[in-house]
């Protein structure tokens, strides 16, 4: 199956160290899904969180739709993401004994559905970030001095 992706989070490898990925599902109005194929999508300071024994994304912003009159939502409304029992208990583990937080990674359609990938990971302290940029420029000082390397 084909992945479309729509939009992804440009900080999340910044801050985080990325451990692992999974794949949920997201619950949408009709108006939002208009939206979100019509590219209309930020993921940059929204995260996810454990709440009742239910994975939610919080502060992804879908612009109201045009076209869409009273049946548009708010643009920053709590969403619920797609997951079983089993991967939320997995979830539950892991963020509370070894501090690890849930980042969206990208938003992508699988086939007709929006799924949300959700990258498991810690968060960088400001020393391994610019241990990052440097490492990057480095690279990139060696491309140009080179070719490619």
């Amino acid at each position: 199956m084909s992945k479309k992706v729509i939009a992804t989070n440009p900080v999340a490898r910044h801050n985080y160290n990325i451990s692992d990925t999974i794949e949920t599902g997201i619950v949408l109005t009709g108006t939002e899904i208009k939206s979100i194929r019509n590219g209309k999508v930020n993921l940059k300071d929204s995260y996810a969180s454990i709440k009742n024994g239910e994975v939610y994304l919080y502060s992804m912003h879908i612009s109201p739709y045009e076209q869409g009159n009273i049946f548009n939502k708010d643009p920053l409304r709590d969403r619920k993401l797609l997951l079983n029992k089993r991967e939320i208990n997995k979830l539950v583990g892991l963020i509370k004994q070894q501090g690890y937080t849930l980042v969206p990674m990208c938003l992508y359609f699988s086939g007709k559905f929006a799924k949300v990938e959700l990258g498991i990971g810690k968060g960088k302290k400001l020393y391994d970030k610019r241990e990052d940029i440097a490492k990057k420029d480095a690279e990139r000082r060696l491309r140009q001095q080179y070719g490619k390397v």
